[in-house]
């Protein structure tokens, strides 16, 4: 790797840190959740951040920082599991130890224990909130159930109505799983059309388990074998899902409502910096630390081999900087079979999320990416609208509305 590529992978870039103060706990059960099994790799039922943790954290993860924004990730589990005091507490570090950087949060959620308490909060401190809701009430608690297996959904909404009524700024962040992904119109139009989410994120179910012993477990990146689960999706599927989603929105909604994969895949596109890891060259920038101080490479990496580090042993810039991170982030190019370093379309998904690539080439080469198949179909479906809104962005136009002066 070159030294201009190594500043892109560690100190060109902004450090993300997603905290975990609850852990695995969570009052919901989602079918496809892969966090719930970390609980005893990461201390068993007490899962809640110390409040000497959390100003460690505070202070380091603030000092750490190479550029003068500071954005706080507060993520599950299910974080509104601790109390408001806890979150004002944090922002009283942050101010403590914010040393003239700009200190911004988001908290990810799953909204059914919100109340008018909760959003006054979030809206007096202008936390970003996302919101896991999976689609319309049939597709959402198809997966997104209590613990008793009962709907959730009604008090999604619900908790989604009070952000708006406190003024409270939210985006939805979906799964995309067997349940919905072959109705990507009624799952598109319900977001853009009876929630009005303007900013919308979606990711693939994709999860592997091995049976040990009669007792199964889920798989990562660094293993063979195993067998995808019933409520993950297939390649096909997502290729389908994907081509639909973009006709509505090419046609229609461009520069109203915002699809981040769409958007990444179009910053890829042009040239910029894709914005989320997945799509990225390189990854290693985004790390998690659990409550007890455990640092890992990545959310979907809460393995031993993964592991950094304590917070409490070692400083976090170190953690995030050293080699062993640097591997990890650099991996996510220099292990792409021959397949996908002469695709096409490299530039525009660099072999996706390392986690997914558990197939192997028609050569027989392994890393190939699970999704690899549909990700192709959407961008040579999309191609040559990618191609006429990247001309537009070169001659100085906003893409908003491009698409449909094209129709």
């Amino acid at each position: 790797m070159s030294k201009s590529e190594e500043i892109e992978v560690g100190y060109g870039r902004p450090m993300y840190v997603m905290a975990k103060p609850v852990g695995a706990k969570c009052n919901l059960r989602c079918d496809y959740c892969y966090y719930l099994e970390k609980s005893e790799q990461c201390g068993g039922s007490s899962q809640m951040m110390s409040d000497d943790m959390l100003e460690l954290f505070v202070k380091e993860y603030i000092h750490s920082q190479t550029t003068s924004d500071v954005l706080f990730i507060w993520h599950g589990g299910e974080p509104l599991l601790r109390p408001i005091s806890f979150y004002e507490r944090a922002v009283e570090l942050q101010r403590r130890y914010a040393d003239g950087r700009r200190v911004d949060n988001c908290i990810q959620t799953n909204a059914t224990l919100l109340d008018e308490e909760w959003c006054k909060f979030l809206g007096k401190h202008n936390f970003l909130v996302g919101v896991s809701i999976d689609g319309a009430c049939e597709m959402h608690d198809a997966m997104r159930r209590t613990r008793n297996g009962e709907s959730s959904f009604r008090d999604v909404i619900r908790g989604i109505r009070l952000l708006e009524k406190y003024r409270v700024e939210w985006n939805a962040m979906a799964t995309v799983n067997a349940a919905n992904v072959e109705r990507p119109l009624e799952f598109y139009r319900f977001f853009r059309d009876e929630l009005a989410c303007r900013y919308l994120q979606f990711t693939p179910v994709v999860e592997r388990i091995s049976v040990e012993g009669g007792v199964p477990r889920l798989m990562h990146a660094g293993e063979s074998g195993g067998e995808v689960t019933p409520y993950s999706i297939t390649a096909e599927q997502w290729g389908r899902f994907l081509c639909a989603i973009f006709d509505e929105w090419v046609h229609n909604d461009v520069g109203e409502f915002f699809v981040q994969l769409f958007d990444t895949t179009l910053a890829n596109w042009v040239g910029a910096p894709a914005g989320v890891c997945t799509m990225s060259k390189y990854c290693g920038h985004s790390a998690v630390i659990e409550h007890n101080g455990d640092l890992y490479s990545c959310d979907h990496f809460v393995f031993p081999e993964y592991r950094l580090g304590n917070l409490r042993d070692s400083l976090l810039i170190d953690m995030m900087y050293g080699a062993k991170q640097r591997a990890f982030g650099a991996n996510k190019y220099t292990s792409l079979p021959q397949k996908c370093r002469e695709c096409r379309y490299e530039f525009a998904c660099h072999g996706e999320c390392p986690r997914n690539r558990f197939i192997v080439t028609e050569d027989g080469e392994a890393g190939l990416n699970y999704l690899c198949e549909g990700y192709y179909a959407f961008f040579e479906h999309a191609h040559e609208a990618m191609d006429y809104m990247r001309g537009q962005l070169e001659q100085g136009m906003p893409p908003a509305n491009i698409m449909r002066c094209k129709k």
